[in-house]
């Protein structure tokens, strides 16, 4: 995705470390008023309690720090990482502590055609994960692939990640796309689609037993027909799996949850849409990019029924473009600019509590380099994908 300033060239790999050095201190920034204008009160896009605060001090406060960690860019040249998910089980070749990547352009950098998911450890070793074959797919993929930030690994190393393909990398030829399953070597079992999959553009993810829980936003219902116009169609689906061991996982129901979200085709950005989820409890929070806002969907487990764009949070102050959200471990929301370089951190109750800087690079500062995050504990740091830099990036402590 570009948003607002189209990043047309392929950043070189040996541009990173001018970019983002490591050790480098991300800039501090008042956090703006209470809920903003309206507001109110998996992964490590973790399932928290719904009660209250987890805690008075925000989670960003101590960590300043901007460090490379490695490039994301695999030998067949794809960019644009998007998805970012921190494993937290060795399952196969999926290694603990490690951050898988997807990434959504080819090395012609052309949206929607991206085919690989690289494995970077915390040292910073890259490898690939997957280098997926549109040819070869095991089920419907309508257009092919183009893999997202819609990214989880369920129990067993199952790794579920979306497409939204394009034939020439312009929203004209997007289309619907699909989830592809793979297993813990990397190897392409299964895919869903159809049911309401239209365009998976991000996804969280929550296990219990032998059933697992796929929460989706989809940004394709109308907005290619709208030709630009914003088309209150996204929609957030939860999709119900039954786990098998060594065998792929069952879809076995799918509820719309969401719906009426604003969307629209950029030429810049693709597609502009509802982004990040993340589950807190039983709430899920979604980051709706075109509003600038971040809203609640209550009952996201059990509800039968659409909660329509859900209760809004907070909006304006702080936010600009709202990209991926993840929970962090006191139970506040993490969301990444795409408008700026900012990371901005709020409470459940609406409250604006922390800004940092990640990304500073082009004209406006930050803007259109930042998408998939996601949150590890010791010690507390974030994980962010810089699509400036093409480059696996943390937040930490000094």
């Amino acid at each position: 995705m570009r948003l607002q300033v189209p990043r047309t060239a392929v950043v070189a790999v040996t541009a990173a470390a001018a970019l983002l050095v490591a050790g480098q201190a991300a800039s501090a920034m008042p956090a703006g008023g209470p809920g903003g204008h309206g507001g109110h009160g998996g992964n490590s896009k973790s399932d928290k309690g719904d009660k209250g605060e987890k805690s008075g001090k925000p989670f960003l406060g101590p960590l300043h720090t901007v460090s490379t960690v490695a490039s994301t860019v695999p030998r067949n040249k794809d960019v644009n990482p998007y998805g970012t998910f921190v494993i937290d089980k060795s399952e196969g070749r999926l290694h603990q502590g490690n951050v898988l990547v997807s990434n959504f352009n080819n090395r012609k950098n052309l949206q929607g055609t991206g085919t690989t998911l690289v494995q970077v450890s915390p040292k910073g070793k890259a490898s690939l994960f997957a280098k997926i074959n549109p040819r070869r797919l095991p089920g419907a993929c309508p257009g092919g692939v183009g893999l997202t930030t819609a990214l989880s690994v369920l129990p067993g190393g199952w790794v579920v990640v979306g497409s939204l393909p394009t034939a020439d990398g312009t929203s004209a030829t997007a289309k619907a796309g699909c989830l592809i399953v793979l297993d813990n070597r990397g190897k392409v079992r299964e895919t869903f689609s159809g049911k309401g999959i239209n365009g998976p553009w991000d996804m969280t993810a929550t296990s219990r037993g032998n059933r697992s829980d796929l929460f989706v936003t989809n940004v394709l219902n109308g907005t290619v027909a709208g030709g630009g116009a914003v088309v209150n169609q996204g929609t957030v689906l939860r999709i119900s799996l039954k786990l098998r061991g060594d065998k792929p996982p069952v879809r076995v129901a799918t509820t719309t949850i969401g719906s009426g979200f604003a969307q629209k085709t950029d030429p810049a950005a693709l597609v502009i849409g509802p982004t990040g989820v993340g589950l807190r409890g039983r709430t899920l929070y979604v980051a709706d990019t075109v509003e600038n806002r971040i809203t609640a969907i209550p009952n996201a487990l059990d509800r039968r029924t659409s909660a329509g764009t859900g209760k809004v949070v907070t909006t304006d102050d702080n936010l600009n473009g709202p990209l991926g959200l993840a929970i962090a471990p006191n139970g506040n929301i993490l969301t990444v600019n795409s408008g700026d370089g900012n990371i901005v951190e709020t409470t459940p109750r609406g409250a604006q509590v922390a800004v940092r800087t990640l990304d500073s690079s082009g004209t406006p500062p930050g803007a259109g380099a930042l998408f998939g995050l996601a949150v590890a504990t010791c010690p507390d740091r974030v994980y962010f994908v810089d699509d400036a830099s093409n480059t696996l990036n943390v937040l930490t402590r000094p």
